[in-house]
């Protein structure tokens, strides 16, 4: 055994063992796109993948405002007084001049961050789509192989596509402002039909009866839409991230979700393509890779970039011609 398996076995192991410190800086390992870091990281996913999949994988998002890290700091705490581990991928917008994640939602959650049971995790977007960070795949299984049973992906927000984070989470779950009408209109169609739980937060205070009105609003709005799985009718709860009233139903209505797709096996297949669309992403992002840093290629690049910047050559011919190169046509 070579002193590159023994360290990567050492860490895989402190990972399992449920090392926090172990668990960031590999998550920060999966994060890098230096070759040599990519290499390691595959190893190390390699090696703790028999201790992944014993997770309720949540993803979250909702407008700036609604208050997602209150809620997730909240509901994270609740959790953890059940018995559970939670962990938080919190996937903040990069910046375009640094690339760095600019919100710092760990900051925000300073109680959960505290607590032993959690692992809060905030990651730049890098510029992907749907608020998702490069690797958000790699980290849920890294958290998972450390024993966090109950994995919270937190995206940037509704404006993009939101299937990026449909495609790696159990449950895609919508947090709502509690006031529906003109503001039913303004949330995206696409959003709606993906969420199979939506929770109305700040129903308290003055805002108890718009909460309870926007619940029946989008429970009516529900009706309109073909459910995701034949197994399972969206559901409409008002909640409290400050009196904590709703949590728990909130989380009996996942237990039901999956409790549904389990015993009709739909949550082992979607899984599996998961796992086979991250399978086509991770081709892509390598083609892409290739083509940048083969040097025939590269030193086209920025002729045909500026043909179809300028409009003399379609984005589909650019495209064209670059897999022409590749392909030695």
């Amino acid at each position: 055994m070579n002193a590159s398996t023994a360290s990567l076995d050492a860490r895989a192991a402190a990972i399992a063992a449920g090392d926090r410190r172990a668990l960031a800086r590999a998550i920060t390992l999966v994060e890098s796109t230096r070759p040599d870091h990519r290499t390691e990281a595959e190893s190390l996913i390699e090696r703790v993948l028999p201790h992944t999949g014993n997770s309720t994988r949540i993803g979250l998002s909702g407008v700036p405002g609604v208050g997602k890290s209150t809620f997730i700091e909240a509901f994270g705490l609740k959790l953890i007084g059940h018995g559970h581990r939670v962990a938080v991928l919190a996937v903040d917008p990069s910046s375009r001049r640094t690339g760095g994640s600019i919100l710092g939602d760990k900051t925000r959650m300073t109680e959960l961050a505290r607590a032993e049971a959690a692992f809060i995790r905030p990651s730049p977007t890098g510029g992907t789509l749907g608020g998702v960070a490069r690797r958000t795949r790699e980290s849920i299984l890294l958290c998972e192989a450390a024993g966090f049973d109950v994995i919270l992906v937190e995206t940037v927000g509704v404006g993009q596509s939101e299937t990026a984070v449909a495609d790696m989470v159990d449950l895609f779950c919508l947090l709502l402002l509690p006031s529906a009408g003109d503001d039913l209109q303004g949330i995206k169609k696409g959003i709606v039909e993906l969420a199979e739980l939506l929770l109305v937060n700040k129903a308290d205070g003055e805002l108890i009866s718009k909460a309870r009105t926007a619940v029946g609003d989008y429970r009516a709005a529900l009706r309109l839409l073909r459910p995701l799985s034949p197994l399972w009718q969206p559901e409409v709860l008002p909640v409290s991230a400050v009196t904590g009233e709703g949590l728990d139903l909130a989380w009996a209505a996942i237990e039901r979700h999956q409790a549904a797709l389990d015993t009709a096996g739909e949550k082992t297949r979607r899984r599996a393509g998961q796992a086979q669309a991250a399978l086509w992403a991770d081709l892509g992002d390598g083609m892409i890779e290739v083509l940048r840093h083969r040097p025939a290629i590269a030193e086209r690049i920025p002729e045909i970039e500026a043909a179809v910047a300028a409009g003399t050559m379609t984005s589909m011919a650019g495209a064209r011609r670059l897999l022409g190169l590749f392909l030695g046509e």
